[in-house]
């Protein structure tokens, strides 16, 4: 089955810190990504921004604990609510990481990288088959920043998630900022990533910044996009075409300002990379 790619345009990660603004006006993008596990809740000021602000604007609600390559069993209570908060939102898109952050029912809070294996990329196949299910729709899956890397894997990170997204159906969150560490932290080129990658499921891309600690890279989300990761969206344009684009910022959120220009920069560089 081929997954839809919405046409949504650019868009922010919605943080308590603009709540105020997203109250009194109509933010000035085209839609906005919430993390799923702060609006499971029965009430309160969250749940309310969001309803104001879906009144608005598409939303994309985007998860951190589905923990999709876990040996843990699926959690049914998380996905219970996950499927009470898509009912009431109708999300353009339902989004997690291929990741793992959870071991004897215990959350780490983090997202670890898997071993890229045949064996792995059964078991989260299956897993997000079943997920689907459940929720009822198809689902989307963002690579993830690394550090460390498995003796065991057999092959590369892009063919993995290339290889989980056709087997389970479901599309892929194509995070640049993530591939572009990664391949700094590793030492692959991040444009072998981008040709790795089927254009038909990719259905977001994400933009961030990171840290540079001299031999490696954190992706720290806390500052605006570096050059790099701005040279990297404009291949990822050039091969997967117009893809709604999020700009992440978690740590040392700035003003909405700021955080509107960034967005607005990704706008502008689609514009000028897809007329040419």
């Amino acid at each position: 089955m081929a997954i839809t790619r919405p046409d949504l345009g650019h868009g922010v990660g919605l943080r308590p810190k603009h709540f105020s603004e997203a109250l009194d006006q109509r933010l000035p993008v085209d839609w906005v990504e919430a993390t799923s596990e702060n609006y499971m809740a029965r009430g309160g000021r969250p749940l309310a921004v969001l309803e104001k602000i879906r009144r608005d604007l598409p939303v994309v609600l985007h998860g951190v604990s589905l923990s999709i390559g876990s040996i843990d069993e699926l959690n049914p209570r998380y996905l219970r609510e996950l499927r009470s908060l898509v009912d009431r939102f109708q999300p353009a898109l339902v989004t997690d990481h291929l990741c793992w952050g959870s071991h004897g029912g215990r959350y780490a809070h983090d997202l670890w990288p898997l071993p890229y294996t045949e064996e792995a990329l059964a078991h989260v196949a299956a897993r997000v088959a079943r997920v689907q299910d459940l929720l009822g729709r198809q689902i989307a899956l963002e690579n993830v920043s690394s550090y460390v890397t498995y003796r065991d894997s057999t092959m590369a990170e892009w063919e993995f998630l290339a290889g989980v997204a056709e087997r389970a159906d479901c599309g892929i969150l194509l995070d640049v900022n993530n591939a572009y560490v990664s391949s700094r932290n590793h030492g692959f080129d991040p444009s072998a990533y981008l040709a790795g990658i089927p254009r038909d499921r990719v259905v977001q891309f994400h933009l961030a910044g990171y840290s540079d600690k001299g031999t490696w890279l954190l992706d720290s989300h806390d500052a605006s996009v570096p050059e790099p990761v701005w040279q990297l969206y404009r291949k990822a344009l050039r091969r997967f075409g117009r893809v709604p684009t999020l700009v992440e910022w978690d740590d040392h959120i700035p003003p909405l300002e700021v955080l509107v220009a960034e967005s607005r920069k990704a706008t502008a560089i689609e514009r000028e990379v897809l007329a040419s």
